[in-house]
């Protein structure tokens, strides 16, 4: 993370937060994932957006108009012990280099200082319940400057949500921030491909996600969530996780699969053939899908409420439903009844950036949000036929979603993730040369 560009930020908020009021700012906790083994860090994305600063046990403090120094960091003091261990710390004195912070000071002298900062501020910006461990901390310190009260001092009487302010401030990428997005994309694109000139019928769903993860790594970046690859009948379980399956001739396999890099995530979804030919059935399922995508990313552009590329995929996908028999009726009449939803149960996007699922109100004031430059997002319509009665058994068990990662742009929008093919021609293209 670029520190001028965290500077700017934290001058923006600490604008927004006014010199009346203090903001803190807690680092994620290291998790333990069993016994004495612990999860891979992975900063708070909060935290990361105002710092750059990727240490656990740290916490920022913005203090506006404080005359000492406006932006404090409390890090973990070195110890070389622990350093032998888990590697070299920053500690107070590198933090400050790094990060441009004014001051800073050890993790254990936070009950001493930070009260003290918290003094004859009105307004405290924190994310109350965010940070389950370190709320209590927060009110007791809150508790003990009330106590003392009548002495001349006065504590804060107002809390206020500072991931409200963040999730907007982080709507809106920078050109480096855009320029991450984009090399995360193309990790991703690299992947897809792979995955595609790889896959072969008998092969595992396993086998399939090493060489997803192969390529991810091989550009220093990690999973930004844990890849679904699902192969048949598993491609209609929207969150299928079990990747363990054996893939077989004749079945589709669902790809959704995207990375992290520098804390920016990917996330993009393929559907293709196993044996590298779509059936009849398969093709037109796919078709409808591509459509949708098609035009709900033309809808994709300044001007145009959040919700514009949803309400068109939804239009598609139903008229294309009742067209092969599996809906009944006036288009109109099914999407007010969302009849679709048998087939369709998901939005056709979210919000991407820090984090997969990125934070920002999809509604203002009730309204649905106005997409503005800068914004990113997905668009991901699908269709998934399970087993029924009311459905022709040459469509059972057919799962599609396609997806992609969306810029707004001046001129309309641009499609990061757009390497990867995704017509059936061009994706039986590259599993029939992949595989030659």
């Amino acid at each position: 993370m670029d520190p001028k560009e965290c500077s700017r930020r934290r001058r923006q908020l600490m604008r927004m937060i006014g010199r009346d009021g203090i903001a803190i700012l807690p680092a994620a906790p290291v998790r333990k994932r069993n016994g004495d083994v612990e999860y891979a860090y992975r900063q708070d994305s909060h935290f990361f957006y105002i710092t750059g600063f990727s240490e656990p046990e740290a916490v920022a403090v913005l203090a506006p108009g404080r005359s000492q120094g406006e932006f404090l960091m409390f890090v973990r003091d070195h110890d070389a012990i622990r350093e032998a261990w888990d590697g070299p710390r920053a500690g107070p004195d590198g933090v400050v280099a790094l990060c441009g912070a004014n001051d800073a000071f050890p993790i254990e002298d936070i009950d001493e200082i930070l009260p003290g900062l918290m003094e004859n501020r009105r307004r405290i910006f924190y994310s109350m319940g965010a940070h389950d461990e370190f709320d209590p901390r927060v009110l007791g310190w809150v508790n003990e400057l009330r106590a003392h009260s009548g002495q001349g001092s006065s504590a804060p009487q107002e809390f206020v949500a500072l991931s409200h302010i963040l999730d907007d401030l982080r709507l809106y990428k920078s050109r480096r921030e855009q320029t991450s997005l984009r090399r995360s994309a193309a990790i991703a694109v690299g992947a897809h491909r792979r995955a595609m000139r790889f896959v072969k019928p008998g092969c595992m769903e396993y086998e399939v996600m090493a060489e997803v993860l192969h390529e991810f790594r091989s550009h220093n970046a990690d999973l930004a969530y844990y890849p679904i690859v699902a192969g048949g009948p598993s491609a209609c379980v929207m969150h299928y996780r079990d990747n363990d399956k054996q893939l077989r001739d004749g079945d589709l396999l669902l790809l959704d699969a995207g990375c992290e890099l520098d804390c920016y995530a990917s996330d993009i979804t393929r559907t293709f053939p196993v044996g590298g030919r779509y059936s009849s059935a398969q093709r037109a399922i796919y078709e409808i899908v591509l459509d949708a995508q098609s035009a709900a990313i033309a809808r994709v552009r300044a001007g145009n409420q959040w919700n514009d590329p949803h309400e068109t995929a939804v239009r598609v996908v139903t008229t294309g439903l009742v067209k092969l028999g599996l809906l009944k009726g006036s288009v109109t009449r099914l999407i007010r009844e969302q009849a679709y939803r048998e087939f369709f149960n998901h939005r056709t996007g979210h919000w991407l950036g820090l984090d997969v699922h990125d934070v920002g109100n999809y509604k203002v004031g009730g309204e649905w949000r106005v997409l503005e430059e800068g914004m990113a997002l997905t668009v991901e319509p699908g269709i998934y036929v399970r087993p029924s009665a009311r459905t022709p058994k040459e469509f059972w068990n057919i799962g599609v979603r396609i997806e992609d990662d969306v810029l707004v742009t001046v001129a309309g929008c641009d499609i990061l993730s757009a390497g990867v093919p995704k017509t059936t021609a061009d994706i039986e293209a590259l599993m029939r040369d992949g595989r030659a």
